[in-house]
């Protein structure tokens, strides 16, 4: 089972993927796991940067695939269908999820406030994690739809107000039922 946390940033993907991480025994992927090696060794959205990210998701999803069937994966990102390079990142994520069904597809978000309240909260910094709210008003009010919608396995979930625990059982019982 491959399980796809998507959402603008500050919505609570990690943090809710960690959770769900722990509640299904899976594993979890983080976008900035991927992304952190970029970060430090290259400029930001360079095509060295890029380059770096698709290098580094190849090592991940060759490893996904030779976990064991059984143990699900949690991926978290932020990807819409705007440019080429976020459609092929999609698209990779579509074959895993072809390799190891079930394919779900979470769509993450809440409110405006609490958008910017997540955003700016203190931590993020250290995991180089965007902190403008301005960021958030953009996202929540002009931002491209998230990839994913046409999933056959979607769940669209406002955890406004949910806990990281409620949102992760929430997906989990979801998840269940596939």
């Amino acid at each position: 089972m491959i399980i796809v946390l998507n959402g603008y940033p500050g919505v609570g993907k990690l943090t809710i993927g960690r959770a769900l991480a722990t509640t299904l025994n899976g594993r979890l992927l983080d976008i900035h796991t991927i992304y952190n090696l970029a970060f430090a060794l290259t400029e930001f959205r360079s095509p060295e940067f890029w380059e770096t990210v698709e290098q580094v998701e190849t090592i991940a999803h060759t490893l996904v695939s030779k976990l064991p069937t059984d143990q699900p994966v949690v991926f978290t990102t932020v990807l819409t269908s705007k440019s080429a390079r976020e459609q092929s990142e999609w698209d990779k994520l579509v074959e895993l999820g072809r390799k190891r069904p079930p394919f779900c597809v979470v769509h993450i978000g809440c409110d405006l406030d609490e958008n910017v309240r997540r955003i700016t909260s203190a931590g993020r910094d250290e995991k180089r994690k965007p902190r403008d709210p301005e960021m958030a008003v953009r996202n929540q009010t002009a931002a491209e739809p998230l990839a994913g919608r046409d999933a056959r396995f979607f769940l669209d979930l406002d955890t406004t107000q949910m806990t990281p625990d409620e949102a992760a059982q929430t997906i989990a019982k979801w998840c269940s039922g596939i």
